[in-house]
């Protein structure tokens, strides 16, 4: 029932973005400095309406329109779009996002691409689907051989953060910028290796973690703690399980 709920949500959002991309739509910036537009705003009320009429006992916190019912056994956490920059910018690897936690702990998640036809469900217990086929991380035998991936150099917040992500990337074969909620769809399917980022909010990592598990990798904050809605923003997923302790040692330092 999630799963097809999940694919339902998708459906909902993608012609909507698919209407305003490239179309002129004005941008706004948020007291953040954050970009928003009327593309996130109106996938947001769609994705609230939906689950209202479905759930209508569940919460919701969204990234334009705040939070109800943060105390349901259920709540759902929805990023209407991840990666506005790109979407502003004409670039195709933005996606939609929506995350369920059942006491307080994520079960499922969506991630789905409106422009590149690409979408990702996970639910806990479950193999990870890409389009409906099941995926799985790749084996990468160390570090060097790996390939580490964050959304921008500017989201780590201070020198000690980016020491961090700069330790981890020496240890790695290569480095690579960009990507938004993609990054953790490519991880699931085997293409790239590690995920390390910072500043990131509920509804920017929550529901990449059924979506990593499901697909037999393993994600968490740099301090290897579970992430839920009180995390402190910094998200490393791990395709290959034997790095994430490597990985981890790295993020914390000497």
């Amino acid at each position: 029932m999630i799963r097809a709920f999940l694919d339902h949500l998708g459906d909902t959002v993608r012609p909507i973005h698919r209407r305003y991309f490239r179309s002129g739509v004005t941008v706004e910036f948020k007291d953040d400095e954050s970009p928003v537009t009327r593309s996130d705003r109106e996938a947001e009320l769609a994705l609230r309406r939906e689950i209202a009429d479905a759930f209508p006992d569940d919460g919701i916190l969204g990234e334009e329109f705040g939070s109800e019912r943060l105390d349901a056994r259920r709540v759902w956490v929805l990023d209407p779009l991840d990666g506005t920059r790109s979407f502003v910018n004409g670039k195709p690897a933005f996606g939609a996002m929506a995350a369920l936690l059942e006491e307080g702990r994520p079960v499922a998640g969506l991630i789905d691409m409106p422009i590149l036809a690409e979408r990702w469900i996970g639910i806990a217990g479950e193999p990870t689907t890409f389009n409906g086929a099941p995926v799985r991380t790749r084996d990468c035998p160390d570090l060097a051989a790996a390939s580490l991936n964050a959304t921008s150099p500017d989201m780590f917040p201070d020198g000690a953060s980016r020491a961090a992500f700069d330790r981890l990337s020496a240890a790695c074969g290569q480095r690579h910028f960009g990507g938004d909620c993609h990054l953790y769809g490519l991880l699931a399917c085997g293409w790239i290796d590690l995920v390390a980022e910072d500043s990131m909010a509920p509804y920017d990592y929550l529901p990449h973690v059924a979506i990593v598990e499901g697909a037999g990798g393993r994600i968490a904050d740099w301090r290897g703690r579970p992430l839920d809605l009180e995390s402190d923003g910094t998200v490393l997923a791990v395709g290959a399980p034997e790095l994430f302790d490597r990985a981890l040692e790295r993020l914390r330092g000497p």
